[in-house]
């Protein structure tokens, strides 16, 4: 009785609530998020930013509920689930093209791939891969799109790396940091959330107003 229980609870999980999740799955469940979001086009609307830093939260037991996750095999879930998903994304797309997107009928996703391509043109490989992490939606199509616009696979390996790593460790950390040190924030939780995401967003705001800066500058020179 006891585990058909525990199958309905995981059955009825919320996948757009990092704390459903979570509850749900525990740290696996983080790895297998985190491939889906950042490697398959399905998964673009799932809460990676949110569940990276709820997990870290977790991982201090002050969030209550219960739910404690062990910081290390967290650690390892996240950093995989996000290299290896946005491989699998560089991959499928390399191998399938434009043809991915097009099956698509979101208005959401294909804003996404215009922004991923954007940023592609715009600001070169290493820039664009890197900033893309750090927006929902454009992480989970920008390596699909690097695939099929055929980035270079080191130039794509050395960058998702570079860039996957910060996000996934930065935000996992942050919200173990953020844990550790004030009492009782889980009553503060979505929030904190929301100022986690808005600041995940600072280095491509700072990018895109540095990039219209210059070109208005070459503007008033030529």
């Amino acid at each position: 009785m006891t585990t058909a229980v525990h199958l309905s609870s995981q059955l009825a999980v919320n996948v757009l609530d990092a704390r459903s999740l979570l509850s749900a799955f525990g740290v696996l469940g983080v790895g297998v998020v985190l491939f889906a979001e950042t490697g398959l086009l399905i998964g673009f609307f799932l809460p990676g930013d949110s569940l990276l830093f709820t997990a870290g939260l977790l991982c201090t037991g002050t969030a209550g509920h219960g739910l404690k996750l062990s910081l290390g095999p967290l650690l390892v879930a996240a950093v995989m689930g996000t290299l290896a998903g946005s491989q699998c994304g560089y991959l499928l797309g390399r191998r399938g093209g434009g043809s991915l997107l097009a099956r698509s009928r979101s208005a959401r996703l294909h804003e996404g791939a215009r922004r991923a391509e954007d940023l592609l043109q715009r600001y070169g490989y290493a820039k664009a891969i890197v900033l893309a992490r750090f927006v929902p939606v454009v992480r989970t199509v920008l390596n699909p799109m690097a695939g099929a616009l055929r980035v270079p696979m080191g130039t794509f390996t050395l960058w998702q790396v570079t860039g996957g790593l910060a996000w996934s460790l930065g935000l996992t950390l942050a919200g173990y940091a953020l844990g550790s040190s004030v009492p009782n924030v889980d009553r503060y939780l979505l929030p904190v959330v929301a100022v986690i995401v808005a600041l995940s967003l600072v280095p491509l705001a700072s990018e895109v107003y540095r990039s219209r800066r210059d070109a208005k500058t070459k503007e008033e020179r030529g």
